[in-house]
């Protein structure tokens, strides 16, 4: 599959402060793309640009300079607007923040509505987006009485009843409690893996962002490590320099490589960690 979203050369930065002093560049000279279908999580420490980075994929920031383009599409081209929202939809951190009706289908029916979808095929989206994320049950539910988790299951929701082929979320579990968090990566894993929706994880988590196909660092506004969570974690020392944490197992591999005791140090997960503690235990 192609790239459905692509940064080239893009820098931008906000308007100047109360002062009118100029701003320093939020993102800096980024050139990535993103393909149809994968799951990228993208890390970095407050105030390193990845919250300005995931407002740029949908048109929500315009570049300063380069360009970014979605399915071939210039977001600095305010006729595309439109046609970009539809393919990429947002979800945020703060769940209260983008549920606009006070009953649940509802809700999720207000992007389609906006989009002048037709009742019978709106009806149709939002049993099906409901289906998806395991929130159908509550399609009547007043979205006040749901748990934090659950309403961020209904915001993504309101995204896949736009029929948005990418997902972008911006730390969209950092407000929840661990369950909440689970339900929520769960989610969208398995609209990744089902039904091939581009998912774009915004994210301080390391345990959530060990689960995508690629990991994009973002560090001072420019792209500092990008691969596989494997080749990116094996540099926990460079991690660790530029703020940011390893996976706790990562963290426990390389404290016992360093006692001397021989085991990989590109253990991402628990159970690699067990398995690798288990050979260890029978040689």
């Amino acid at each position: 599959m192609g790239k459905i979203i692509e940064f080239e050369n893009v820098s931008f930065r906000y308007e100047a402060d109360e002062e009118g002093q100029q701003l320093p560049l939020a993102v800096k000279n980024i050139s990535l793309g993103i393909e149809e279908g994968s799951f990228v999580a993208v890390l970095g420490h407050n105030g390193s640009g990845k919250s300005t980075f995931a407002k740029l994929t949908n048109a929500i920031n315009i570049p300063e300079s380069g360009k970014v383009t979605v399915n071939g599409l210039d977001t600095a081209d305010e006729n595309n607007t439109d046609e970009i929202r539809r393919t990429v939809g947002m979800v945020f951190q703060n769940p209260d923040n983008q549920i606009v009706a006070t009953i649940v289908e509802d809700d999720v029916a207000f992007g389609p509505e906006n989009l002048g979808v037709e009742p019978k095929e709106i009806r149709r989206r939002v049993d099906d987006a409901l289906k998806a994320v395991n929130m159908y049950d509550f399609r009547n539910s007043e979205p006040y009485k749901l748990s934090g988790g659950q309403k961020q299951r209904v915001a993504i929701a309101g995204v896949i009843a736009m029929q948005t082929r990418c997902i972008v979320l911006d730390e969209p579990t950092a407000m929840l409690d661990p369950n909440g968090r689970k339900e929520v990566l769960a989610t969208i894993k398995r609209l990744n893996k089902e039904r091939g929706i581009t998912v774009v994880l915004v994210t301080h988590f390391m345990d959530e962002a060990v689960q995508a196909d690629r990991v994009v660092v973002i560090d001072n506004g420019e792209v500092y490590a990008d691969g596989t969570p494997r080749e990116v974690f094996s540099k926990a020392d460079e991690l660790i320099a530029v703020g940011l944490d390893v996976p706790q197992a990562t963290q426990l591999a390389k404290a016992l490589k360093a006692q001397g005791v021989d085991i990989r140090t590109d253990i991402l997960n628990e159970e690699e960690c067990i398995q690798a503690v288990m050979k260890l235990l029978k040689e």
